[in-house]
């Protein structure tokens, strides 16, 4: 069974954490990784950095470009994660564009995702149509779960074909704009989530966007599986470094 689904099974609410590949510095990568395991974090996104981020917010954005300036590319990525599973059991899940899946080969970025041990993918601008049509016995060849986007302007009826096309978890942005913290969810976000949580789909849902710290991590999780943190991390060490992820964490998780 894919990591992703085992950890879902699991009976508590999951913390997934984002952060861009090579960034603050090029290498490291691995020890964010394992540093986030260590302080009991469930799962994790990894950052592919791309020159045109259009769903990320300034916080990613900057690091995106920052990375790719460190020299971050696909090829370093899996070099960088080529022995990752000897010392990570959590799931990681690859968040990027698709341009440069596409550059380095659909079924040739999907092979080395197995090869390494990644568990799924998150590709927001790759619509599900296109997936479902052309991607996703290649996705499935090889083991991995592709995670959609849903936002509170999805009709009910795309969340439901989603919903049968998928087969680990959906990702429900809190919000339709772009990446960012925010302080609280407001009733809007608050009636979004208690109406996704009561169409019974056949996939937990994960709330991304807008998540910062133990308050919004309740509030997301009070009607779905998980949270995601990116924007708020990704300030944490661009300000504070690497040394204190642990701090981080915990203030989540209390």
């Amino acid at each position: 069974m894919n990591r992703i689904n085992q950890k879902l099974q699991e009976d508590k609410k999951l913390l997934s954490i984002y952060f861009t590949a090579g960034y603050p510095n090029i290498n490291d990568t691995v020890s964010i990784i394992q540093n986030l395991e260590s302080n009991s974090v469930d799962m994790i996104e990894i950052g592919l950095p791309f020159s045109d981020p259009l769903a990320d917010g300034p916080t990613i954005q900057a690091s995106s470009t920052q990375a790719l300036k460190n020299g971050m590319t696909t090829d370093v990525l899996f070099n960088q994660l080529k022995d990752i599973r000897k010392s990570v059991s959590i799931p990681l899940i690859i968040m990027g564009y698709f341009n440069p899946m596409l550059q380095y080969g659909v079924e040739a970025f999907c092979e080395k995702c197995q090869e390494i041990g990644i568990d799924g993918l998150i590709i927001p601008d790759l619509p599900v149509d296109v997936y479902h049509e052309e991607y996703k016995a290649t996705f499935e060849k090889y083991g991995l779960i592709n995670v959609f986007l849903i936002t509170p302007q999805t009709s009910d009826e795309r969340i439901r074909y989603i919903d049968s096309i998928s087969n680990g978890f959906i990702y429900m942005v809190s919000s339709a704009s772009t990446t960012g913290a925010k302080s609280g969810f407001g009733k809007e976000q608050t009636n979004y989530f208690e109406r996704i949580a009561n169409m019974n789909l056949k996939n937990p849902q994960i709330v991304g966007f807008g998540i910062s710290n133990s308050e919004t991590f309740t509030q997301a999780t009070k009607y779905a599986k998980g949270a995601i943190i990116g924007s708020a991390f990704v300030k944490h060490v661009t300000n504070e470094g690497t040394d204190t992820i642990g701090n981080f964490v915990q203030k989540i998780l209390i």
